[in-house]
């Protein structure tokens, strides 16, 4: 299996085709017969969420959605398209660093003894269909968190080496994307095995689909395809094209490393935390978070004992905790550690931005905060011109 700290080598030759949805379907009974398990989107419990699909059937076709700061709500449309909707509240972070694993298991006997065992990590071997480029992105982030260092996460690994990717390209961002800001999308660069862009016009439902590796052109072969005609090109180059220029949100055009280091003691940060609950939404929504903390348990008993990873946030008062108490005492500092992190000191530690622009701290907010407003209005504080968020 390929590592994924290194580059996939792409196909000899770049392979396109289109398909229509009796492909789309194909392409996952393909996937499946190569003993993968196909995650995607679907609808549930009123949202779009990310979940195993037993076929492609299972695809929230003719469902769109509504984004506001702290809202969401899932919308019926009429043509039919499957993936014509912005992030759920779900990222692909759910399934390669998931909320919780154990990491061994000690029992004691009747004697005294106690036997001690390793959690070996899941073997799986995924394929994620409907990845948007913003997500594309934060997947690559989290590859150089947590199998990039010297120090690598082998629940991470066991997951991640050889997932097939398959990305979608954005056509229609939501209103509170804002990807073309952080430089993620709505195209799909580079680290798919399979791309997709999802055309539905007078000429039917169709996908123009290329490959970006050996392993995506020879699926790509198994599935029923026609050759790309000029008019699906065009539409699909288009409708990428014009989604670029229909960002609900932006970021000030600045270096926000820059900015974020310069406004550390601005009145801003008051204004924020008056309205941040400090319940941690955003960092369990965040494709790239990936703060973790242990959690040992026993049974009734005492005899049999588990340690757990598990996800943990920032905004947690314990989670700077040291003798005489937390560095991060108020939610001021701590709401400040995390926006600063992430757009700013993410770049110390891992050479890239930790914010990739899909927008879901801003949905998933209950008193709707959104970054893109506040850096915005640093920006303004520091002597910056009055653009509108």
């Amino acid at each position: 299996m390929n590592d994924p700290a290194e580059n996939r080598r792409p196909p000899d030759r770049m392979t396109e085709a289109v398909l229509d949805r009796g492909g789309l379907a194909a392409l996952v009974t393909v996937l499946q017969g190569r003993g993968r398990t196909v995650i995607g989107p679907t609808v549930r419990d009123g949202a779009i969420v990310l979940d195993e699909l037993g076929s492609a059937t299972a695809l929230p076709y003719g469902w769109g959605v509504e984004l506001e700061a702290g809202t969401y709500r899932l919308v019926r449309r009429e043509d039919g398209a499957a993936f014509s909707h912005s992030a759920g509240p779900q990222s692909w972070k759910s399934f390669l660093h998931p909320e919780r694993v154990r990491q061994w298991s000690a029992d004691r006997a009747p004697g005294g003894g106690l036997t001690v065992r390793e959690e070996r990590p899941e073997e799986v071997s995924y394929a994620f269909l409907g990845v948007r480029p913003c997500d594309l992105r934060a997947i690559r982030i989290l590859d150089r968190v947590m199998a990039g260092g010297r120090y690598r996460d082998p629940a991470y690994l066991s997951r991640r080496t050889g997932t097939f990717l398959i990305a979608v390209e954005c056509t229609e961002p939501g209103a509170t994307c804002f990807c073309v800001s952080m430089g993620t999308g709505p195209a799909a660069d580079a680290g798919y095995d399979l791309a997709l862009t999802e055309v539905v016009d007078d000429d039917g439902h169709r996908f123009l689909c290329r490959s970006g590796t050996e392993e995506g052109a020879g699926v790509l072969a198994e599935l029923p395809r026609r050759a790309v005609d000029d008019a699906t090109r065009t539409a699909a180059v288009v409708g990428v094209r014009e989604a670029a220029d229909r960002m609900g949100r932006s970021m000030p055009p600045v270096d926000l490393r820059t900015l974020m280091r310069d406004t550390l003691e601005a009145d801003r940060w008051d204004d924020v935390t008056a309205r941040c609950l400090s319940c941690g939404n955003c960092t369990m929504v965040c494709p790239t978070c990936f703060c973790t903390t242990t959690e040992d348990v026993t049974d009734l008993t005492g005899d049999h004992a588990e340690r757990w990873r598990r996800w943990d946030s920032c905004y947690d008062l314990d989670f700077s905790h040291l003798p005489g108490g937390p560095v991060r005492s108020s939610p001021r500092s701590r709401y400040r550690q995390w926006l600063t992190h992430k757009l700013g000191t993410w770049h110390d530690q891992f050479d890239s931005s930790g914010c990739v622009g899909c927008g879901r701290c801003v949905v998933w907010c209950p008193t709707g905060i959104d970054l893109t407003e506040e850096a915005h209005a640093l920006h303004r504080e520091a002597g910056g011109s009055q653009d509108a968020p």
